[in-house]
């Protein structure tokens, strides 16, 4: 294994407290520990596939190794290689962040047996708590409420029928070993219960190395709300309050916030209970999260227990003013907790909004590529962003596609909503395709201003899938005015740079044609007084910006409210986001206009006898050959991108032409796959 050269050592740390730590992950949540690591005066030692020879973690790490090639089977995964790296290192503990090894047994013991000190809970609570199945047989024991199922493991397709006729449709099938979403089908009826064993288990075998399923009820309008438990390893136990993570997709969270808009004090502390006593079940000695489904009658179940630092960590770290990673440091130091329950409090409110490397606008499938701007609204108030990617990094088709995790803070669920919107109208991501717009168009989303969520609430508000935020007047009025002032300022960028004769200077226009989202505004600019008057529909905006062409954030003042525009060029116009919209905008003038409308439209190629790739990933199986004749629904193939696979189906009756991909194959975007006659 090759190692970096180390940087300067840091402050001098506290006492009891490790020397060194190595964080046993990547991304986002390595860079997390390694930045309270640094506060508390602890060098860190980070570990690399060679896919992130070159990752943000790896540069901000004391020291860094090599563990392996770029799957993670072969590196994240890899105990012998994390083992050899604490050695090389010296590193007298191991921070395992979340996935990966973090709630791996195993690896757990591995490292006690080498005298190095896991940062997280014994290896009786990660055994027990990480067997889902095991761990409702022991939430039961303990006097947790548990959801009606079959906790023992599903052997086939036929069994996993059976098993959903007895508990009643609609049916969860789970991954024993499961976690983030991977390896979890929902079935209504016995087709999809097959189907859905298949695919959890293959999910399942990929993602964790355990195919083992169970079953259990599906409890319908439910939330989603999680409580925070803490201890140390004197037989404390608390819990830090919830968190509600019902905005969801695919069993995937997507917003996360503290408190929930759903409890009342009574639920809570009922939950808080019921948490605190199943982690002192199994002697729990760190950061660990149970996670409840919660009914319309606030009446709740326990799902599982993620014994580990969980994703939406920072929300619950905003509201309550303590850091979780130093309290997992210090507790594995055998540090008491330095606060009871008493002692927790809830101060406001915060949102978390996770930004990932997907295409809202395909199904939410998964982008690669190069970031080749990224511009963070980190220094705004109440604003917090905890990421793992750089200007110029590549985001992988080995790992999870998260951009960053963007927190917002506010003294009620309003103000952190109101700072999250404006935080994400300022967060400038490009070279790859983004989930943005979809987060915004959430944060101006009535219901969820109304905290009327549910489980459900993607597939119920956006069917059919995400197509953009629909144009309200108010954000019309705004982007209409701003794209006018945007190309008047760019014209009088170019005219002040041409060459010019004396006497027959340009003349800067200021009547122009607004075309914006396949509708037309004839609009004047008038600049006066260091404002800008942009009269529209018999309605003046009054605009004041010091925006410059080139910058990508158009920041103004629209009548006297602050607003921000992501302004770049596309062709000879310009694409806008705000407020969840993301449009085109063609700015010309009025004879220009005119002309433009007598063009003809552009003709787009027909590819309706193509199945193209919508993701990049790899082909695992196909399940057609040529000459064959498929039925609308049938599936055609298996795409397996970012440990998520993927089924495509046949969109109508028809015959196979041929077969463009073999299996095995890595796909591109839009690759042909199958053609139909």
């Amino acid at each position: 294994m090759a190692t970096k050269k180390a940087k300067a050592a840091p402050a001098a740390k506290p006492a009891k407290l490790f020397d060194k730590i190595l964080i046993a992950n990547r991304g986002e949540i390595a860079c997390r520990v390694i930045r309270t690591a640094r506060r508390l005066g602890i060098k860190t030692v980070a570990v690399y596939s060679d896919a992130d020879a070159e990752a943000l973690h790896v540069r901000e790490a004391d020291e860094a190794v090599r563990i392996g090639p770029a799957p993670t089977a072969e590196s994240y995964l890899k105990v012998d290689a994390i083992l050899a790296a604490c050695k090389q290192t010296g590193a007298q503990a191991v921070h395992p962040g979340y996935g990966f090894l973090s709630e791996n047994a195993g690896f757990a013991n591995a490292l006690e047996k080498a005298g190095i000190v896991f940062i997280g809970p014994s290896m009786k609570a990660v055994a027990a708590m990480g067997d889902k199945i095991e761990s409702k047989i022991l939430a039961q024991k303990a006097g947790v409420s548990t959801v009606p199922g079959y906790l023992k493991p599903i052997k086939d397709g036929e069994e996993c029928i059976a098993v959903c006729r007895k508990i009643g449709y609609p049916v969860m099938i789970k991954a024993s070993a499961g976690g983030g979403g991977k390896g979890m089908r929902i079935a209504w009826n016995d087709a999809e219960a097959r189907e859905g064993f298949r695919s959890a288990t293959n999910e399942a075998k990929s993602a964790f190395g355990d195919d083992r399923v169970f079953a259990e009820k599906f409890v319908e309008e439910p939330r989603h709300i999680e409580i925070q438990v803490m201890g140390d390893r004197h037989g404390n136990v608390i819990h830090l309050n919830e968190r509600e993570c019902s905005i969801q997709r695919r069993h995937q969270k997507v917003i996360e916030e503290a408190p929930s808009p759903f409890l009342d004090a009574k639920t809570r502390a009922a939950m808080g209970a019921q948490a605190v006593a199943l982690a002192k079940a199994v002697d729990y000695s760190s950061a660990g999260t149970v996670e409840f489904i919660v009914d319309r009658n606030r009446k709740f179940y326990f799902l599982e227990m993620n014994t580990r630092l969980q994703v939406e960590h920072p929300v619950t770290e905003m509201i309550t003013g303590l850091d979780l990673v130093e309290l997992m440091i210090r507790s594995a130091a055998g540090e008491k907790l330095p606060i009871a329950q008493k002692d927790v409090k809830i101060d406001g409110w915060a949102l978390e909004s996770r930004v990932y490397a997907e295409d809202p606008l395909r199904n939410f499938m998964p982008s690669i590529g190069r970031l080749t701007r990224v511009m963070a609204p980190e220094g705004r108030a109440g604003i917090r962003v905890d990421t793992g990617v750089y200007e110029g990094a590549e985001i992988s088709m080995f790992y999870d596609p998260m951009i960053a995790k963007l927190v917002a803070y506010g003294k009620t669920r309003a103000q952190a909503t109101e700072r999250m919107a404006a935080a994400l109208d300022a967060y400038v991501v490009r070279g790859v395709n983004h989930n943005i717009s979809f987060l915004a168009a959430i944060m101006h989303h009535e219901r969820f201003k109304a905290a009327r969520l549910t489980t459900g609430f993607i597939a119920e508000e956006f069917k059919g899938g995400f197509h953009g935020r629909t144009l309200d007047d108010s954000t019309r009025s705004i982007l209409v005015a701003s794209a006018a002032v945007i190309h008047r300022r760019v014209r009088e960028r170019d005219i002040g740079i041409s060459g010019q004769l004396k006497g027959h200077e340009a003349q800067i226009e200021t009547d122009f044609v607004v075309r914006l989202a396949g509708s037309e505004t004839r609009v004047a600019v008038d600049f006066t007084g260091g404002t800008y008057h942009v009269k529209a529909d018999g309605e003046t905006t009054e605009l004041t910006t010091e925006w410059r062409p080139g910058v990508p954030l158009f920041e103004c003042l629209v009548d006297g409210a602050p607003a921000c525009v992501q302004v770049a060029q596309a062709g000879p116009g310009y694409s806008l986001f705000h407020a969840g919209c993301l449009v085109d905008a063609m700015v010309t003038s009025p004879r220009v206009a005119e002309l433009n409308r007598l063009m003809p439209a552009r003709r787009e190629s027909d590819t309706s006898k193509f199945l193209l790739s919508p993701m990049p990933g790899l082909l695992k199986a196909v399940a057609v050959k040529e000459g064959q004749e498929v039925k609308a629904g049938e599936e055609l193939c298996t795409v397996e991108a970012m440990k998520m696979e993927n089924v495509l189906r046949a969109e109508r009756d028809g015959t196979i032409a041929k077969v463009h991909a073999a299996v095995g194959e890595s796909l591109a975007v839009d690759q042909k796959i199958v053609e139909f006659v």
